[in-house]
């Protein structure tokens, strides 16, 4: 099996998953290093399959909970971070990812998983409490959120909301 067959492999069996699966599993199941699987989920995200990572590994959103998954493409601070998540959570949507497009290494991605403004607030501090450097500082504050919203609606609102605060640069 070839590395294409392996991915579409683990997509499928992503989609079909009740429960989330694990590097190691998928290292064993394909014969492969867990550092390979890593690669894999990757670049299955880079083709923009939305993959999330939880405690036990990884997981496809899915349709039942009538989420809509979206992609927004923002500009803004650091000191605005919290201000643009605020918009998506207080519109009943969740921060699933970012994205950056880095001129040297391709998409470079980080599970968010922020659907409150209890998350937005811990993210925030353990960014500043840290001292991080947010990922959107290394594509000069640009990156892309995938967003799962419950309703058409609500999506038009964060769409609007940030395009009125200046931080919306692209919207599906």
């Amino acid at each position: 099996m070839n590395g294409e067959e392996r991915r579409q492999a683990i997509l499928n069996e992503l989609k079909n998953a009740p429960a989330p699966i694990s590097a190691s599993k998928f290292a064993k199941a394909y014969s492969v290093t867990r550092q390979i699987i890593v690669a894999d989920i990757a670049l299955l995200r880079a083709q923009g399959n939305v993959i999330k990572a939880e405690h036990y590994g990884y997981v496809l959103p899915k349709s039942e909970n009538d989420s809509l998954l979206k992609r927004i493409v923002v500009k803004h601070t650091r000191e605005e971070v919290q201000k643009e998540l605020y918009v998506i959570v207080d519109n009943g949507a969740t921060a699933l990812d970012i994205v950056v497009d880095h001129p040297v290494y391709n998409k470079i991605s980080a599970d968010l998983n922020l659907s409150s403004r209890y998350d937005v607030d811990e993210f925030v501090k353990k960014l500043e409490g840290n001292g991080a450097t947010p990922l959107s500082a290394l594509t000069k504050g640009i990156h892309i959120h995938t967003i799962a919203v419950k309703n058409l609606d609500s999506y038009k609102r964060i769409v609007k909301t940030l395009s009125d605060l200046k931080i919306l640069i692209e919207a599906e």
